[in-house]
């Protein structure tokens, strides 16, 4: 007769080897949330690619033509889409992983595995969506006979950088999403905010040429802390060709620390306020119930 041993900490002591056990699982959600997202729309798939033209068409107005800023060499067009494509690819995954335990609270409160699969499930989303909105970097630089340099293999490594950053905060905003429900108003907030601040239709230095005084210089300094100042400008110097456009590395390497300190912040809450969130759920579910008409 076999028998079955429950031993304390058990469950802690091999978290980090149930993610690998539970992969079946990742892959499961990833692909539902996929179909979910593509499976009832018109025009499926396409919703990737209009909604970056669409952003690409204005900007390409609005800053391009009737404010005259400077691309640094790189058709404007071309520009823009090098912003706009990793700004929405963080935008859609961060927001998917912070409203993902949420959306998945019955299977929270009934099974055991480890809740990271489920923020980290909600980003391969928004990474299909990158795949499919290169075409229109492909385009673009066939359009304006961008040739594409040594430089475009290094597009992974910032693709990944966005991905860690996304991951970082979807994980930090996901366990206070469950405590705290009025967080799903912040959310898109959040968003909305850090478009303002990141250099998704312009760039960094063009704050220094419309504002050459203290502030100026201040904001230029205090960018690199914005994580997708890195990303999107590594985007712009990885397919910008042969055009004149320089990296700052410095600024790189700033963005790169300050998203392993929001990675390892919201691995470091998320891990720590896991324990309760079937809890919790658990708790709402009940108050549900009691506050139902057919309890009343």
């Amino acid at each position: 007769m076999s028998r079955l041993v429950i031993e304390a900490g058990k469950t802690e002591r091999a978290y980090w080897s149930d993610l690998w056990r539970y992969r079946e699982l990742f892959f499961f959600l990833s692909w539902r949330d996929i179909l979910v997202r593509y499976k009832q729309t018109v025009i499926g798939v396409l919703w990737a690619v209009i909604r970056p033209v669409l952003t690409i068409a204005i900007f390409t107005v609005i800053f391009g033509k009737m404010a005259g800023m400077s691309s640094g060499g790189i058709p404007f067009p071309v520009f823009v889409c090098a912003g706009t494509l990793p700004w929405q690819f963080f935008a859609t995954a961060m927001s998917e992983a912070s409203n993902s335990l949420v959306a998945n609270a019955n299977m929270l409160s009934k099974i055991y595995f480890p809740r990271l699969i489920v923020p980290a499930s909600a980003v391969i989303v928004a990474f299909v969506d990158l795949l499919i909105s290169l075409v229109i970097v492909a385009a673009l630089m066939a359009w304006y006979h961008v040739m594409p340099t040594w430089r475009l293999v290094t597009l992974p490594l910032f693709t990944a950088l966005g991905m860690f950053a996304a991951l970082g905060a979807g994980f930090w905003l996901s366990a206070l999403n469950v405590k705290y429900r009025d967080f799903r108003y912040v959310i898109p907030f959040v968003v909305q905010f850090g478009f303002f601040i990141s250099p998704v239709g312009y760039s960094r230095d063009e704050i220094l040429r419309r504002m050459p005084n203290l502030l100026g210089k201040t904001i230029y300094q205090l960018y690199p802390l914005n994580p997708m100042d890195g990303v999107i400008n590594g985007f712009r110097w990885a397919i910008g060709g042969r055009s004149t456009v320089l990296l700052d590395w410095n600024s790189v390497l700033i963005s790169i620390l300050v998203v392993i300190l929001i990675a390892a912040f919201g691995l470091r809450y998320f891990r720590s306020t896991e324990k309760t969130f079937a809890d919790i759920i658990r708790s709402e579910e009940h108050t549900s119930e009691l506050q139902s008409p057919c309890n009343l």
